[in-house]
């Protein structure tokens, strides 16, 4: 059985505040986009987990579709052992989500494939688990995201009308930087009412706080924003904690006086 993991960008990111558990609330806008990796479940004798495509860093068994096999295998104890297939296309440590988007539809393949008889909202819980936000994947719907990431609420927004390019320079930030150097702090407008407003004035009111000290650390991230803007974008913005760095655009741009960087995805 085959499922293709989409990847989503971040419209804005405010990080509001730490919280006691070491996590910090923050908003944001969740929105998926059409950059996939290739996930392959079938039988086996022994639970396997191996990939192409993408080299993922670290060890197999810390992977996020190992982490949902077992989490789930707790509750279903009859649950046969299993060999994953990962071809990995979305950039790693990008802002994408693509382990968390791999382990919401790992366990939505689980689900279908064993007939474990799982609700939309039993699913969330245990993506949940695996990380803040990994429950978005379970229906990848455009949602106004809240508390650690892993709360929705859904919005209207249709971006299909317009083009994103998504640009991944020659860069990683990994999370734990990206929070590292962030300062929490209360919004003044919520990204909420923000995200209704034309595109047009997101430029001046929708913001990542990861782009400051990353920005300053990863000029070459910086710089991709900024020439996406020169080439007419009408937002421009770093997903999620970076690398990459997106642009929404009337029509397709022309962007091959950026060809030096790493990768360049037209109309996701």
């Amino acid at each position: 059985m085959i499922v293709f993991p989409n990847a989503k960008i971040n419209i804005g990111l405010n990080i509001t505040e730490r919280r006691p558990d070491g996590y910090h609330n923050l908003e944001t806008v969740f929105y998926p986009i059409k950059i996939n990796d290739v996930l392959e479940v079938i039988e086996a004798d022994e639970l396997i987990f191996d990939y192409s495509g993408l080299d993922i860093p670290g060890d197999d068994a810390d992977n996020l579709c190992i982490k949902g096999y077992h989490l789930l295998k707790k509750d279903f104890p009859k649950l046969p052992a299993v060999k994953i297939h990962l071809h990995k296309n979305i950039p790693i440590g990008a802002g994408l989500g693509g382990g968390s988007s791999d382990a919401a539809f790992f366990i939505k393949l689980m689900n279908e494939k064993f007939g474990l008889g799982l609700s939309v909202d039993a699913m969330m819980d245990y993506a949940r688990v695996l990380g803040a936000d990994c429950a978005f994947f379970i229906e990848s719907k455009p949602v106004f995201a809240f508390d650690k990431g892993d709360e929705f609420e859904a919005i209207k927004l249709d971006l299909t009308a317009y083009q994103i390019v998504l640009v991944m320079p020659d860069a990683h930030v990994s999370t734990a930087e990206a929070y590292r150097g962030v300062k929490p702090a209360p919004v003044k407008e919520s990204l909420y009412d923000l995200i209704k407003t034309p595109i047009a004035n997101w430029k001046r009111h929708i913001k990542n706080d990861f782009e400051g000290h990353i920005f300053r650390d990863n000029p070459i991230i910086r710089g991709v924003k900024a020439e996406l803007y020169e080439h007419g974008a009408l937002y421009a913005s770093m997903s999620g904690s970076g690398a990459s760095v997106f642009g929404i655009f009337e029509s397709t741009p022309d962007l091959s006086a950026m060809e030096e960087y790493n990768q360049i995805f037209y109309n996701v």
